[in-house]
């Protein structure tokens, strides 16, 4: 019954988020009007704008990949024994 409630409040909380969605501006006007005038006339700007964005997007994502990576080859253990004992084990 818990399960079944938590699953319903986390469908709700995540509609209620939906309903709330507003449409932000990245960029300042003066800067979104240079680059849009800077697209229709041929120019580049905008590309290169974008790739910068991609560009910080990844970064992060990148330097959490690679020390993930470096701690999982330092951390990671190799031919462990494990001594098991055949007898039952009384917690009382």
């Amino acid at each position: 019954m818990k399960t079944c409630l938590k699953i319903v409040f986390f469908i709700l909380a995540f509609g209620f988020i939906m309903l709330d969605v507003k449409p932000v501006k990245a960029q300042c006007e003066q800067c979104a009007a240079n680059i849009a005038t800077n697209k229709q006339s041929g120019g580049t700007t905008a590309n290169g704008l974008n790739k910068g964005i991609l560009f910080l997007l990844a970064c992060p994502y990148l330097a959490v990949a690679v020390v993930g990576g470096v701690w999982y080859k330092k951390y990671r253990r190799k031919n462990i024994n494990l001594d098991i004992r055949d007898e039952k084990l009384h917690l009382n």
